[in-house]
């Protein structure tokens, strides 16, 4: 009888164990299913204003396309009501998770209350927002736009030494926007050490190469040969400034130096033709570290509050060599 016992003992426990391996094992498995699962992403793009833009739209769809992402895109040209609508959409979709780049830092904070309400993570790309309630979105990736202007302003001062005052006009982005704003507080935290750089001329030029040359040919008018320097932020900008220039009748890389931001293509093109002096990085390449992020955000995993991207500068002199290794 107590040998009948035991054996039933010993069989109960191994029917015990085997019910909880193949229970366990099919929690693991499970949990593995819904970290590797696909998910839906509503994506809010500011726009198509530059070759940086494209870039930056084109990494996310294709690494979208690539990890079986269902991706929703919308293009909100330039206007924050655009990209609010958009937004409202990807609520009313129920997507698992909101990612956008701001067109402008303030305004957001009721949409994305929304957002938040509805239990949708938000991830910001490449803009920030002004907003008090940080709980609003999860963690912003992007550059470091106070960074980008200090370390144009440091080649400025390393590069260029005055021989009197040092006149620079300026192409800022579009009214508003995060990078807009930080670069050229950046840019001005530097040279203000030097009382001989001044900005004589600063205006927005929208980020578009068609605006920078328009307001290039203002600032031309208005100031001639006066002027030294001319910081673009970004590339386009720059680009559409050196047509003005030489429309003028002066060497652009020579006559006016030129600094700008983002490393397109375009800008090491024009490098090499010795019409731009410096471009400061600003990788657009965000597809990839987008998702990881959205992927460790859906599976509950804690990821940083603001994930910056590492970046260069490239002056003239590199440019020929760098060239081949430009992806965008």
């Amino acid at each position: 009888m107590q040998k009948t016992s035991a054996a039933c003992a010993r069989r109960t426990v191994l029917t015990f164990l085997a019910t909880a391996g193949v229970l366990l094992a099919t929690g693991l498995t499970t949990a593995a299913h819904a970290a590797d699962k696909s998910f839906t992403m509503g994506f809010a793009q500011v726009g198509a204003e530059s070759e940086w833009r494209t870039a930056n739209s084109e990494s996310i769809k294709s690494t979208a396309k690539a990890q079986g992402v269902n991706l929703k895109f919308s293009d909100a040209q330039q206007k924050q009501e655009n990209q609010i609508k958009a937004i409202r959409s990807y609520i009313a979709q129920k997507v698992d998770v909101i990612a956008f780049s701001p067109v402008v830092e303030s305004g957001w904070d009721t949409v994305l209350q929304e957002a938040k309400a509805a239990k949708i993570p938000v991830i910001l790309t490449d803009r920030g927002i002004d907003s008090k309630d940080t709980s609003l979105y999860t963690t912003f990736i992007g550059s470091d736009f106070v960074e980008e202007g200090r370390k144009a302003g440091r080649w400025l001062l390393e590069n260029v030494k005055p021989k009197g005052d040092v006149n620079i006009v300026e192409l800022q982005g579009t009214v508003g926007s995060a990078p807009a704003i930080d670069r050229k507080r950046g840019f001005e935290e530097i040279i203000k050490a030097d009382p001989h750089y001044k900005i004589i001329r600063s205006q927005t030029g929208d980020f578009t190469r068609a605006k920078g040359k328009e307001v290039m040919e203002a600032f031309l008018k208005a100031e001639g040969k006066k002027i030294n320097v001319l910081y673009a932020h970004n590339d386009d900008m720059a680009i559409g400034a050196i047509q003005a220039i030489e429309e003028a009748g002066l060497k652009p890389g020579k006559d006016i130096v030129i600094i700008s931001i983002d490393g397109v293509k375009g800008a090491f093109e024009a490098m090499m033709a010795g019409k731009l002096n410096v471009t400061v990085e600003c990788s657009p390449l965000l597809g990839p570290q987008l998702m990881d992020t959205a992927r460790d955000v859906l599976a509950g995993k804690a990821v940083p509050k603001r994930i910056v991207t590492k970046e260069g500068i490239f002056p003239m002199e590199v440019a020929a060599k760098e060239f081949p290794n430009r992806k965008y």
